[in-house]
């Protein structure tokens, strides 16, 4: 385990950041599109919502849903400046650097492959007889 995967194994026991899963919706949409183009929807979103040095409605820029990139950021706390520093070390006031953007697409990568690699629990329902 390197130390992405140890801090993200980290944030991922905090209680709000253990939430969040992959929809359906947003399984279909990693599968359908594949993942060269979530990455390159993320470096995409993250220099446009976060790189900036002061952030559009900073702390409240990311939905919780409609792209898997969207729900993955808030569960690998990449989802505001402020997480970004209180979890990744990465400090708020100037705009992200080219390893910095990097590192955060890679975050958010590794949390949707894992997250499609976990198969999600069917529920047990009633059954018409």
């Amino acid at each position: 385990m390197d130390e992405l995967d140890a801090r993200l194994h980290r944030i991922g026991r905090h209680p709000f950041r253990a939430k969040f899963r992959l929809s359906g919706r947003e399984r279909g949409m990693v599968e359908q599109r594949g993942m060269g183009t979530i990455r390159e929807h993320a470096a995409e979103l993250i220099g446009r919502r976060l790189a900036p040095a002061q952030p559009r409605n900073d702390g409240r820029q990311t939905p919780y849903r409609g792209h898997p990139v969207f729900v993955a950021q808030h569960a690998t706390a990449t989802c505001c400046r402020t997480c970004l520093n209180k979890w990744h070390g990465i400090s708020a006031g100037r705009e992200l650097e080219h390893d910095e953007r990097a590192y955060v697409v890679e975050a958010i990568c590794r949390w949707i492959i894992h997250q499609c690699r976990t198969e999600v629990p069917r529920q047990e329902g009633r059954h018409k007889q």
